[in-house]
């Protein structure tokens, strides 16, 4: 009877060891995960989910080393998106901004960098056929430009204006000069109700931290993407 207990306190003992030693490996890796998840938040923005400028450019980069002139970077600038918020309220704006960012992210898929610049401009890199760039822009055009609904039910008309340039057709696979000339021919063609493409005459429009010059707000932008 005495082996019996001494043999069941041994293992009684050993798994209390086992136990008492897991404590900590268990602890570490609730924080390991809290970390990480704490640090992919901080890459995206609240309010879209969208990646922030900084997270933005460096997967930009990752895909434009993977996928070389075989890429398209797209800029999106919402259009009389000032008037959204000062006749319906914050709260509409913000609405329209989750939509927009929800439409770049189905449209763009796997694989691409879809972040939100600042504001109500936003920005995709992302593998591109070239024989179907036209089709691609021009259903994102026809996404961006369907009404949005609001939490109310409110249905309210939405656009905006885009800019795309490729390093074919711009001569340079460098995240700067694609995004100066991208957002260059989005201006050119602001209101229009379709993408532009952009060619090497708008690499070369003056610029403010890879913005054109001249655009509101270029001279509170950080580093160029």
């Amino acid at each position: 009877m005495n082996s019996v207990l001494r043999a069941q306190t041994r293992i009684g003992q050993r798994a209390l060891l086992l136990t008492t030693a897991a404590v900590p490996v268990t602890g570490w890796t609730v924080h390991a995960i809290a970390l990480h998840r704490r640090l992919a938040a901080a890459k995206k923005d609240p309010l879209t989910g969208l990646l922030r400028r900084d997270a933005y450019t460096a997967r930009a980069r990752q895909v434009l080393r993977r996928h070389g002139d075989d890429v398209v970077l797209v800029l999106v600038d919402q259009d009389h998106f000032k008037d959204v918020n000062d006749s319906l309220g914050h709260p509409a704006g913000d609405a329209v901004l989750r939509a927009t960012a929800d439409r770049l992210t189905a449209w763009a898929g796997r694989g691409a960098s879809v972040g939100r610049l600042g504001g109500d401009e936003f920005a995709v890199v992302l593998p591109f056929p070239r024989g179907r760039r036209d089709v691609r822009l021009g259903q994102l055009v026809r996404m961006l430009h369907s009404p949005v609904t609001l939490e109310d039910g409110q249905v309210i008309d939405v656009a905006a204006s885009v800019g795309a340039a490729a390093p074919d057709a711009i001569g340079t696979r460098d995240l700067s000069l694609l995004q100066r000339a991208a957002d260059a021919a989005l201006y050119e063609g602001k209101h229009s109700g379709r993408a532009h493409f952009a060619t090497k005459k708008h690499a070369t429009v003056p610029s403010v931290n890879g913005r054109r010059a001249g655009r509101p707000g270029t001279h509170l932008w950080g580093r160029a993407a």
